[in-house]
């Protein structure tokens, strides 16, 4: 069973029979700020940014495309341009979005295109959404400086791109690795993601 597949059948058994509402999430009020980033599967970029001191709220989603409100099948199976991708809500008093884009690029693979791991498609492409100008420079900087000192030969493919709307996913995706924890390991392990990434950076922070 291909890998896509098997991602959809595991979701729709977590789901249940229980169709969630798309859209737009709110947002915590001030003092908080917004980071967009899209690295493949959005179950494992919701994990990771779950995990770093002084984020909010995480949404995992869809954005970067031309159809609005797109359901997971149309992003896997149709041409909507729109890319995976989590929406972090932090606290600039807490962490800085140069942390962010630390943890971001050690835990993809900016060295493919239309594949992460073991997914393939053009929705898995990597790509740092900036929400302001100096997000831009900042996601700019660091994307030259991982040129001059990544240990791996490969070119980094990863784009930063002007921040578009963002489409929540449904429910069912939401902390889908909290939710449905087997489920997955099992999908993370068959990916291989922790050999992958220990062969792209050497020892990681976990």
């Amino acid at each position: 069973m291909k890998i896509r597949q098997l991602k959809i059948l595991l979701a729709a058994l977590a789901l249940c029979g229980a169709f969630a509402a798309r859209g737009g999430a709110a947002e915590p009020g001030g003092g908080t700020a917004t980071a967009i980033f899209a690295g493949g599967c959005f179950w494992s970029m919701q994990k990771l940014f779950d995990h770093v001191a002084g984020v909010v709220s995480t949404t995992v989603g869809y954005t970067g495309g031309r159809k609005k409100n797109p359901t997971y099948e149309e992003v896997s199976y149709t041409d909507t341009g729109h890319l995976e991708a989590v929406r972090v809500v932090y606290d600039p008093g807490q962490t800085s979005y140069e942390k962010l884009l630390d943890a971001y690029w050690h835990d993809i693979d900016p060295t493919t295109k239309d594949q992460a791991f073991c997914d393939s498609g053009p929705e898995y492409n990597s790509a740092i959404f900036y929400t302001t100008e100096q997000q831009k420079q900042l996601a700019e900087a660091s994307k030259a400086q991982l040129e001059k000192t990544r240990p791996f030969r490969e070119p980094i493919v990863t784009a930063i791109r002007p921040a578009a709307e963002f489409y929540a996913a449904e429910d069912y995706h939401q902390e889908f690795y909290k939710k449905n924890p087997l489920r997955y390991q099992m999908y993370k392990v068959g990916c291989r993601r922790d050999e992958r990434l220990q062969e792209l950076w050497g020892d990681r922070r976990d």
